[in-house]
This record gives C-alpha cells, structure tokens and sequence, in this order.
C-alpha cells in the first residue's frame, strides 16, 4: 500500500519512472475521483498518482471532485500528498519557472464543497493554522533545490475561483493583501486532507507574473502552457528527489492527530450513520457504527 501520493497539476499527468504500475479505480461516498490512481514504485517505493484535472486536462478547477480524490487516496493507505500546482507570482523576486513552497494558504473560492463533514449530526472543525504540513513542505524545498529549482520557502498562496485569470484590478488588490502567488487548486485539497488527517503539502510552479506586473507579458493560457512544459520536467525531478526521504521519515506531523480535538458533537449525540459513513475518517475516535 502506497502512504506517498502525487497530486499532479496542470502540465502534470503522468508519473515517468513508476515502475509495475497499475490503475486504481476506487469508489468514494462522494463519487469518482478526477481518475484512475496510478499505483507503483517509484526507485523502490510505493506511491500513488493523481492527475488533479485528468489525464488530458479534463477538469476545470471548479469542478475537481476534490472530497473524492482525498477519500481515494486515504482508502489507499495515503498518509503523506506532495500536490504540484500551476500558479502565478504577485512579487516581483518570484520568478517564472521558479518554485515556491507556501505556508500560508488564503481561500478566496466560492463554489466548492469544502468538507467531508457537512451534515448535522456530526461537527467538525479542524485547525487549520499552519495549513501545510512543516515537515512535508521542508522535504519538498530541500527537493527542489536538489533537483536544480530556484525555491522559495514560505509564502502565502491566494487559491481563487477561476477559471478566467484576474483582471488587473484584483491583481492589485491581492498584491495589496500580501499574497505572494495565486492559484486555483490548493482549495479544498489543503482542508479536506486535514480533515482527512494527511500531510499535504504544495510544491507551487511558477508560470506567470499574473497581470500586474507591467513590463511582462498578461497571463495566458498560451503563456501557461509554454512554461508549463519546462516546470513539469522540474517538477517531476522533484518527486523523485523527495519521496525517498518522505519514505525515510519516522512520523507524521501533527497532521495526522487532526481529529483528535477536533470532534465537537457531543458522543451522545453524533448521527450513528455517519460514523458508518465516515468510518474511514472517525472511526479510530467514534469506534464501529451502530449495527457493526
């Protein structure tokens, strides 16, 4: 069973050296995942692979089945999710085809189902201060150094809705909020593995200086496209630099306690079918639902 799964990004969709591989179609309460998990070895280790918007780009940001994909993966055996992801930069030392690790994550969606939990009967509320795994995001940096990137540690990432790019009005005003890069993916994904007591972590490309910057050219996909294929190959010397030292870890991060504290419904009153329906996620803290 894999416990390191790649969440592949735009320009991202497939995994070059996993060897024995095969795809996983798995089955979630919440529907199909964005694809088949790819399952194999990677210079000996088991990971797992997801292409966040299908394989052929598929899937527009907005509608990622993001509660299917961390299910999957959980039921997996997943413990630790290195998600790569396309965004833009809103300072001007962060530059394209750089990467950036963030540790600060803002949500400025509208549209998206933003957790496993949201039936009465069972309350939820994870902390989500330091939203990325410290442990997971330091591997990644130290693998993208390796692997030759330009990285940047820290940083706050501004996950819009999408799928248009920004006018030049809002690139200004998230400058103003001190983002330093925009995207359109790490929500849900970021609060749905927390929820689902994952270390996840983000490993940011850099394609773009979005629209604010005046003397380079406005996003676009065309633009996006062209750095897309030379951060891909970055990227994918990255995973192969950092999943043998994730391997190599002895624990998780306090990622993987998430619920402990987190279960508000009084014992008493928690909806017995829900703990039969997230079983996977509650089970080590409700016990076997009514009937098991």
């Amino acid at each position: 069973m894999p416990s390191i799964a790649v969440i592949g990004g735009s320009g991202f969709y497939d995994m070059p050296g996993l060897e024995n591989a095969r795809d996983e179609a798995v089955e979630t309460p919440f529907g199909a995942p964005s694809d088949e998990i790819r399952v194999g070895t990677l210079d000996g280790v088991p990971v797992a692979f997801l292409p966040r918007h299908g394989r052929g780009h598929r899937i527009p940001p907005v509608a990622v089945n993001s509660r299917a994909n961390i299910w999957a993966l959980k039921t997996l055996g997943v413990r630790w999710i290195l998600s790569v992801s396309a965004v833009g930069s809103m300072r001007e030392h962060i530059h394209p085809l750089d990467v950036v690790v963030p540790d600060q994550l803002v949500d400025h969606t509208r549209h998206r189902k933003l957790t496993f939990f949201d039936d009465p009967g069972l309350v939820v509320h994870v902390g989500m201060g330091k939203p990325f795994s410290q442990k997971l995001s330091a591997i990644a940096a130290d693998a993208a150094e390796a692997a030759g990137g330009t990285v940047h540690r820290g940083g706050s990432y501004l996950c819009i809705e999408g799928p248009q790019f920004s006018s030049q009005g809002e690139s200004e005003l998230y400058r103003s909020w001190g983002m330093d890069i925009i995207g359109m993916t790490a929500i849900p994904e970021a609060r749905l593995a927390r929820e689902a007591e994952i270390c996840y972590a983000v490993l940011a490309m850099v394609t773009d200086y979005d629209v604010w910057h005046e003397s380079e050219q406005d996003v676009s996909a065309e633009l996006v496209i062209q750095n897309l294929a030379r951060n891909t190959v970055l990227s994918q010397d990255t995973v192969r630099e950092a999943v043998p030292n994730i391997a190599a870890c002895d624990s998780e991060c306090e990622c993987a306690t998430a619920l402990e504290t987190a279960i508000v419904t009084a014992p008493d009153a928690v909806d017995r079918a829900l703990v039969d329906r997230y079983q996977l996620l509650v089970g080590k803290y409700l016990g076997q639902s009514s009937g098991k």
